[in-house]
């Protein structure tokens, strides 16, 4: 299965491109599903169609959906949920509260991943197009298996075994006192089992054969700011960025003196956008005199971003940019083809690594891992620059 997944501030546009991808993957003949993990969902307006949490047909070949954390708890931590809400009533809450309080916060972004993985194992489809959350969001939920696998071995494990072997012995003196029971076997599996789904994720999540991230944003400081931390961020991650999205660019045609000075900053911007995610491949889509809503202003879209292209190719390849940790070391690799070593400057201000090459500049939105350390090296190696980072 191809899994591309649509990610950028809130706002950019991410969800009719998004849209605009499954419409051509459709037409080509591949069963295709957007899913939406957005919790603030967007894709039934952009569709102007009625969706569920369940895949909904909306032409040949094409699937829609958006992800109800509720559903979605019930079917995967019913267990946990159930006995949250127990403890909670025995506390002095009411039903309602203690039913909410029981979905923890973040929850629906992890059923994000869980939900993708249940599509990826059932095979179903031969696309899937994630309409995530905003990049904030979507890039918490890259450290899960990493940060839950931590949890998991020092934590959880020896807690679910000294659970089992004291829960005979200490149940009749415990429910009389608390009002609610010790945690059976099928609670403390839950979150185990759930764990061993997300680590399974991102085996897939990290192969760029098969997952590509493609960032969306609008010719502006803010959102190329936010889009070069993600592109870092993901980078860290090891998952792969293909292509670039420049959105909302306002046509040549229009005169009007309202917009001059939008018009010349987005040309500034713009530049900025092909010269700091180079070489990633850039898209440009302009700004229509008209809402992305309903399906025919979906299939211009659709027109002007793929024309006779197949949208679930990977459009670039390598990883642009990579963050590698070897005894306690940190080490930046940024791929600069056919660049000789003696050309690059480098300057560290701050949270940015600034890159000049000759006449250009790229300005490199480093994660904070690397954000608190200094640049202590760096080497020209098989096309990609290597720099080293120390205390």
């Amino acid at each position: 299965m191809r899994v591309i997944l649509m990610t950028g501030k809130g706002g950019v546009g991410k969800t009719s491109v998004a849209a605009a991808t499954g419409l051509r993957c459709a037409e080509l003949g591949y069963r295709t599903l957007v899913l939406s993990t957005d919790p603030a969902h967007s894709l039934a307006d952009s569709f102007d169609l009625e969706l569920g949490h369940d895949p909904t047909l909306i032409k040949s070949n094409l699937w829609g959906a958006e992800l109800d954390a509720l559903m979605e708890l019930e079917g995967n931590w019913g267990a946990v949920k159930r006995y949250i809400t127990q403890v909670l009533q025995a506390r002095g809450l009411d039903g309602v509260q203690a039913e909410e309080l029981a979905i923890l916060p973040g929850m629906d972004e992890i059923f994000g991943l869980v939900r993708m993985k249940r599509h990826y194992d059932e095979g179903d489809f031969d696309v899937l197009i994630i309409d995530s959350a905003p990049t904030g969001t979507a890039l918490r939920l890259l450290s899960l298996p990493e940060v839950g696998g931590w949890y998991m071995r020092r934590f959880y494990k020896p807690l679910q075994g000294m659970s089992a072997a004291l829960r005979p012995l200490f149940e009749p003196i415990f429910k009389p006192l608390t009002g609610f029971s010790l945690p059976d076997n099928e609670v403390m599996n839950a979150p185990y089992e759930f764990y061993t789904q997300i680590e399974a994720l991102e085996k897939v999540l990290t192969d760029n054969t098969q997952t590509s991230v493609r960032l969306v944003m609008n010719p502006e400081k803010m959102v190329i700011k936010e889009s070069l931390r993600a592109h870092a961020y993901l980078s860290l991650y090891n998952v792969a960025t293909d292509l670039v999205i420049a959105n909302r660019i306002i046509p040549e045609e229009v005169n009007d003196p309202f917009f001059k000075k939008w018009k010349e900053n987005q040309q500034i911007y713009k530049q900025e956008i092909y010269d700091n995610f180079h070489p990633l491949p850039v898209k440009e889509v302009p700004l229509y005199s008209e809402e992305m809503c309903g399906l025919p202003a979906l299939e211009r879209l659709k027109e002007t971003l793929y024309q006779d292209e197949d949208p679930s190719q990977v459009y670039y390849a390598e990883n642009t940019l990579k963050v590698v940790q070897e005894n306690n070391q940190y080490s930046l690799e940024l791929y600069l083809p056919n660049i000789p070593k003696e050309q690059i400057q480098l300057n560290k201000t701050g949270d940015e690594l600034n890159i000049r090459i000759g006449n250009h500049r790229r300005n490199l939105v480093l994660p904070q891992a690397l954000a608190a350390l200094t640049p202590s090296g760096a080497k020209m190696e098989d096309d990609y620059l290597k720099i080293k980072f120390s205390k």
